[in-house]
């Protein structure tokens, strides 16, 4: 059992190691406790690190949640803190660990103010992944913050007039129905894959070699999107990769 451990911590250190670039003792060290601990593991997607920390994914805590035979769990919006018009919504998750367990709650919002544009008009479900994630965290006492609960995730609004600017329109007239179907179809590959939609929104800005997403013609995206589905099918890794290489690049920024 020691060296079937020991064998797990040095190939997820290795793959760390080998995404991430150099991590530091205290990196490493955070890694081994948290797979150890939580049989948490990099290799199947549960921890991304990002911004020199590590954090759990939703499909991660529910790994753990099977693992350790979850009883259920009960979600639904707070309709009194939500605002459906602006796309605003409040969800609130009960997790349960046994059937005699009160419960473990956690709440999740969303709205345009704190998701993606990769996820614009999809943040009723972001709020309620968020709820699930907190209310998972604290039943099975996970310290670190999960991917999709943190501002790298759900990115920051547009500043200033160019937040109030439509979109350049698609080159073959499709007009916002094409846009957003492009979306849904970027969002849905993100979530299949389980992908980081900050650093995919990264790889399609310069992709389309512009400066913003926004003044990438239909045309373009529709071409990273086909690319992306095609890489992801026939070699996620060098895909996760390639993404992972937008890290420092954020930082910087």
């Amino acid at each position: 059992m020691k060296n079937r451990n020991a064998d797990t911590l040095t190939r997820e250190a290795r793959l760390a190691k080998s995404l991430c670039g150099d991590l530091s003792k205290s990196a490493v060290k955070s890694l081994e406790g948290l797979i150890s601990r939580h049989k948490l593991s990099l290799v199947d997607g549960d921890l991304k690190y990002l911004n020199s920390g590590w954090y759990v994914t939703h499909s991660g805590l529910l790994r753990l949640a099977e693992r350790r035979h979850c009883a259920g769990m009960h979600v639904r919006p707070v309709l009194k803190s939500c605002d459906p018009p602006n796309s605003r919504w409040v969800f609130r998750a009960v997790v349960f660990k046994s059937r005699s367990c009160k419960g473990f709650v956690g709440y999740g919002d969303a709205d345009p103010s704190n998701t993606s544009d990769l996820v614009r008009g999809a943040e009723m479900r972001v709020a309620e992944t968020r709820a699930v994630n907190r209310a998972l965290r604290k039943a099975y006492g996970i310290g670190i913050c999960s991917v999709e609960e943190i501002g790298a995730f759900s990115g920051s609004p547009a500043s200033g007039d160019n937040h109030h600017k439509r979109p350049p329109q698609p080159v073959n007239g499709n007009g916002a129905n094409g846009q957003h179907r492009l979306r849904d179809r970027l969002c849905q590959l993100i979530r299949q894959h389980e992908l980081d939609p900050v650093l995919v929104k990264s790889y399609a800005i310069d992709f389309c070699r512009v400066k913003t997403l926004k003044e990438a013609s239909r045309e373009q995206v529709e071409n990273f999107i086909d690319h992306v589905a095609d890489w992801a099918a026939n070699d996620k890794n060098a895909l996760v990769c390639q993404l992972n290489s937008y890290l420092g690049k954020q930082e910087s920024a």
